[in-house]
């Protein structure tokens, strides 16, 4: 009954089963969880680094990235970033880090033109999401907005070639931002974090300026990657 009233309200339907009043249920959202595995573009950027994503950019998993993202569906926020904080965990298990080491997991920046539009800034809501979620499974992880990105195109009519050349040289890190990181953090490993993977030249410009600030990366963590960037997935 109540789930009736809520669905009647809201209009939330789970967009996996139909189930009302929900905006995933928990049996839908378990078919997401524990896939997390390697996701590097084909073809890769150079140099980048090696990305992980919880899963596919396609049916229920990219239904669920789009409601956050664009439709203001905030209620995903959790089950999104969760999905995120176990592809840290692998980036990490991956890397032979240990549990109890620092991750500053960094959210790749939006464009501020893209956060007003939106009203949201929904990979850094992620990524909050996820560094709470690792803290309360003993992983000490922290939410650090280290980059800065200058203007840049749109990218979605951008191929490969494009993309790299658009970003090139687009991110940094402000010296005053540095500073905070040492005043708060002392040690530990950057992870970048993203919503999608697609090329990958986002996330190898990130990285690229993290390096350049004497940051070390260990790896990039996805909510989804395209499927063609999956293994075994095809080429899509």
């Amino acid at each position: 009954m109540l789930s009736s009233l809520v669905d009647l309200v809201t209009g939330a339907a789970c967009p996996g089963c139909g189930r009302a009043g929900v905006l995933v249920c928990p049996t839908c959202l378990a078919t997401l969880q524990g896939f997390a595995r390697e996701a590097m573009p084909t073809p890769p950027p150079p140099g980048l680094i090696r990305p992980w994503a919880a899963g596919e950019y396609d049916g229920l998993l990219r239904t669920l990235i789009l409601g956050h993202k664009e439709h203001h569906q905030f209620g995903l926020r959790r089950p999104l970033g969760d999905l995120l904080a176990a592809t840290v965990e692998r980036v990490a298990a991956s890397g032979g880090v240990h549990a109890r080491t620092p991750l500053l997991l960094v959210p790749v920046p939006s464009q501020p033109a893209s956060v007003r539009a939106r009203g949201h800034d929904p990979t850094y809501l992620l990524t909050r999401v996820a560094a709470a979620g690792l803290r309360r499974r003993g992983t000490p992880a922290y939410c650090v907005r280290l980059l800065r990105v200058g203007r840049v195109l749109d990218q979605g009519d951008l191929d490969f070639a494009g993309r790299q050349a658009n970003l090139a040289g687009s991110m940094s890190v402000p010296s005053e931002r540095l500073q905070r990181l040492a005043s708060r953090h002392r040690q530990g490993w950057a992870v970048v974090c993203d919503d999608v993977l697609t090329t990958g030249a986002t996330a190898r410009e990130a990285q690229r300026a993290l390096g350049a600030s004497g940051i070390g990366v260990l790896g990039v963590a996805t909510v989804a990657a395209t499927r063609k960037r999956l293994p075994g997935l095809g080429t899509g």
